[in-house]
């Protein structure tokens, strides 16, 4: 997980908000500072989350919400309004779970529809493996090609298929710690293939660059910011007195439906993998774990990097083993000191740690054995929610189809009665989320 680190302030911390600032209120972006910030509160939710919720999930800014945040929110408003409307979310969020509201919702779904989640989750963190290593792209004239071109022609996508056939191989010989082995060798080779053959930065000049970080050691291992001062960086109130309130709160709606179910795809995924889930798709102190992940949205928004959630890579742990809140502790601590050596995080290149990626999507997928795909009203609905995950890149995208189409399929039948009250409750409100687009048109926002 420690690509957040880096991957995180490189999308909020580049990027203006209407007054034309950074995070910090800043001429230039202050990449360092939101790093460390992001570490911080990746840190210590994670702790909390293995103190309080006993489970190996650990957390940090989510990807998606905060593109969302930088480059639809922040252009409206202020970073501190826009901060702001983050840290409301996640209030909401953690009333919505004290009140027993998410949970039931979460007890609502039914079986084979959390089975199909998390086979969904599988394929989306590979295709998002692929994409990052550069072995997907987009084509000239199709969605997505292999390599560059149609061909594998670059030296970093070749590290990237040693990495994977490495970890794949390692994982199929069941040896212990075949993930990090992988990732740490794969590292090595990108290293040393920058130093001889010098691919340099990805790029649209340069397509057989490295796709993000470039592999080489770092000009100083220290990097010591004061990510505490980020905390006076938000208003919760101001967004409301600025603009059109109706946009504010259509925001808000948005970063809701998305954290809510992006978390709760997450929790049912890895907590099946790591066979903390029942027969039922229950899993034990679903709660405390909801609670604590309602609180980094507004820990997220407190802090100006953006709400924080649990992660879908938790699934490396658990494939590595981990079954207790002892790995959230100790992945935790890792993102303290991350602060900094914050410089280091750089070395590892996407190209080695997305075969990571890859192996722990097809460990994900595996349930995929649990659907009965012979009854029609639940295995339809759970190939879409599957299918839509990866295809939108987007996990509440994928759930939000299943539940509608779950929905629909069982009126049509006749069974409407079968039908949970919160599905039918949750399924509207992702109607909604759906026509934003419209909304937004005939109210001109």
């Amino acid at each position: 997980m420690a690509y957040i680190v880096v991957l995180n302030p490189l999308i909020i911390a580049t990027a203006q908000d209407s007054d034309l600032q950074y995070i910090g209120d800043g001429s230039a972006p202050n990449i360092p500072l939101v790093a460390a910030g992001t570490a911080l509160v990746a840190g210590v939710l994670t702790i909390l989350m293995g103190v309080i919720g006993k489970v190996p999930f650990a957390m940090a800014a989510g990807l998606g919400l905060n593109a969302f945040v930088a480059f639809n929110i922040a252009p409206k408003m202020s970073w501190e309004e826009a901060m702001g409307l983050v840290f409301v979310e996640g209030v909401i969020i953690a009333v919505l779970v004290l009140t027993g509201f998410r949970v039931a919702v979460f007890n609502a779904i039914p079986s084979q529809l959390k089975t199909a989640i998390s086979v969904g989750i599988g394929l989306f963190i590979a295709l998002i493996g692929f994409a990052d290593a550069g072995f997907v792209r987009k084509g000239a004239g199709t969605p997505l090609e292999l390599g560059i071109g149609g061909n594998l022609t670059s030296w970093p996508i070749l590290v990237f298929v040693v990495g994977l056939l490495l970890t794949a191989a390692l994982v199929a010989r069941k040896a212990k710690a075949a993930i990090l082995i992988g990732i740490v060798v794969t590292t090595v080779l990108a290293v040393i293939v920058e130093a001889l053959i010098r691919p340099g930065q990805g790029g649209p000049e340069n397509p057989s660059g490295w796709m993000m970080n470039q592999p080489s050691m770092p000009d100083q291992i220290f990097a010591i910011e004061n990510p505490f001062r980020l905390f006076k960086e938000f208003d919760p109130i101001g967004a409301f007195t600025h603009g059109s309130v109706l946009l504010v709160l259509l925001f808000v709606f948005t970063l809701l439906i998305t954290d809510f179910f992006d978390t709760m795809g997450t929790v049912v995924g890895v907590g099946r993998q790591a066979g903390l889930v029942d027969e039922t798709g229950a899993l034990p102190r679903t709660k405390q774990i909801l609670l604590v992940d309602s609180i980094g949205a507004a820990a997220g928004g407190a802090g100006s990097v953006s709400s924080n959630t649990t992660y879908i890579e938790s699934a490396a742990g658990v494939g590595e083993g981990a079954r207790t809140g002892l790995a959230s502790v100790v992945t935790g601590l890792l993102f303290l000191v991350a602060i900094v050596f914050t410089p280091l995080v750089k070395v590892v290149p996407y190209e080695a740690a997305a075969p990571a990626l890859v192996v722990v999507g097809f460990l994900m997928m595996t349930s995929v054995r649990d659907i009965d795909f012979s009854d029609y009203e639940a295995a339809i609905p759970a190939f879409l929610t599957i299918v839509v995950m990866p295809f939108t890149y987007s996990v509440s995208n994928g759930i939000g189809a299943g539940f509608i189409s779950y929905v629909l399929i069982k009126v049509v039948r006749g069974r409407a009665k079968d039908v949970h009250p919160l599905l039918w409750l949750v399924s509207l409100l992702f109607v909604v989320y759906f026509a934003l687009g419209p909304i937004k048109i005939v109210f001109g926002l």
